[in-house]
């Protein structure tokens, strides 16, 4: 648990009034849909809006299980209030003078609207007289990033820039990341891909392209799967397509971890990131992943065996009290109206089995400026590493081109 940062009186206040804690909210557009069996089993719960810098390493544990789960969630509760005092945000301003005013206003908290929605465009190359979309920009020196991005010197821009400067201690650069929901997405496979050594055990399995086929045996609520610009496609088809989806991703996982030299790689990740119809491919079989991943926690929770802590708060959520809501509220919305909330990048890391380590800029000088998805990782899995300055939008560091492991 994060302790609470000492503020006075005054400041409490304010910022009772004037933030919004970045937090694991309700998705905007809630979808009510008729399922089966994991959805009649929803949990009763109020408890939304818990924060996912809060969750520890704590597990379940035998008959005792239940309780702990209980405890835990109520504490969360109990301490809402005092986590989202101390929480540092980025409020969104166009006025230079009111950022410079009071570091207890919004304003001063964030860039001004125009410099977000730049940060959110889609990248675009030029090539003669034709165009293509650049889904990961190319190398820039980070300080040289840092320096265009934040030239004021309001306490939010001095923050960003220590937060660049202490990056810049273990990455010589910076590869921006296009803006469409799909960023974290695209920024950790980008990452994995790039320094990729060998394809990893649970795509080497026999079973893993016959996944959409068991699961939807089971499930039927998964026909409802909505797949990137498919809004027509008939029901029965939704199987062949994720499996097609999963093919490409254990093929291109494949050859790109063959490749031996670092500048080849890189050039073969270029190259795939340049492809939009099979980049997009990749990522819906990447959230099928997570999909299936949800299931396999929200079963082994109903079955009284062990579980990682944010699991809890996956399906504590009221718009994802089950996976038959995560897939309709969250995931199926991934890329089209809303990217992935924080608890949503641990689903991410479990299904691919890698460590996901988040610089938060805005985060410099606590103990959250390094954050790891999962908080307790695995000491055989990889790690990529990603930065944000807000949980929202995701970039790429670069500079260590081995793959590591914590």
């Amino acid at each position: 648990m994060t302790e609470p940062i000492s503020i006075s009186a005054g400041a409490d206040e304010m910022q009772r009034k004037d933030t919004m804690s970045i937090q694991l909210t309700k998705h905007a557009k809630e979808v009510d849909v008729p399922c089966n069996e994991l959805c009649s089993a929803s949990m009763h719960t109020d408890r939304k809006e818990q924060s996912t810098s809060e969750i520890t390493k704590e597990h379940v544990h035998g008959s005792t299980r239940k309780l702990e789960k209980t405890d835990m969630i109520k504490s969360l509760m109990a301490d809402q209030d005092a986590y989202r005092n101390c929480e540092l945000n980025l409020p969104v301003s166009s006025n230079p003078s009111a950022m410079e005013s009071s570091m207890d206003s919004e304003e001063d908290m964030y860039r001004d609207a125009e410099e977000i929605e730049r940060e959110k465009t889609l990248l675009v190359c030029e090539t003669g007289s034709s165009e293509f979309k650049l889904s990961v920009a190319p190398e820039m020196d980070i300080m040289e990033y840092c320096i265009k991005e934040w030239r004021g010197n309001t306490p939010v821009a001095k923050r960003m820039k220590k937060g660049y400067e202490a990056v810049s201690q273990k990455f010589a650069s910076i590869r921006r990341v296009r803006g469409d929901n799909y960023c974290a997405l695209r920024a950790t496979l980008f990452q994995a891909l790039s320094q990729a050594t060998q394809l990893p055990s649970w795509l080497q399995s026999e079973d893993f392209t016959m996944l959409p086929e068991k699961l939807l045996s089971k499930y039927d609520w998964i026909k409802q799967w909505q797949l990137k610009q498919k809004l027509g496609r008939k029901i029965g088809e939704i199987d062949d397509e994720i499996k097609e989806y999963l093919m490409l991703l254990r093929k291109k996982w494949k050859n790109i971890s063959e490749i031996k030299t670092p500048n080849e790689k890189q050039e073969a990740c270029d190259e795939l990131f340049k492809n939009e119809e099979e980049e997009y491919s990749l990522y819906e079989a990447l959230k099928f992943l997570m999909l299936n991943t949800a299931i396999e926690l929200y079963n082994d929770d109903k079955n009284g065996r062990r579980v990682p802590v944010f699991s809890w708060l996956l399906f504590a959520r009221d718009t994802s009290s089950n996976p038959c809501q995560l897939m309709h509220n969250h995931l199926n919305q991934i890329g089209h109206s809303g990217g992935l909330e924080q608890v949503e990048m641990f689903l991410l890391a479990y299904a691919l089995q890698y460590t996901i380590q988040v610089y938060r800029l805005y985060k410099y000088s606590t103990d959250e400026f390094i954050t790891l998805y999962p908080n307790d990782p695995k000491e055989d899995w990889p790690v990529v590493t990603l930065i944000t300055e807000d949980d929202r939008h995701y970039n790429i560091p670069v500079g260590m081109c081995q793959e590591t492991v914590l």
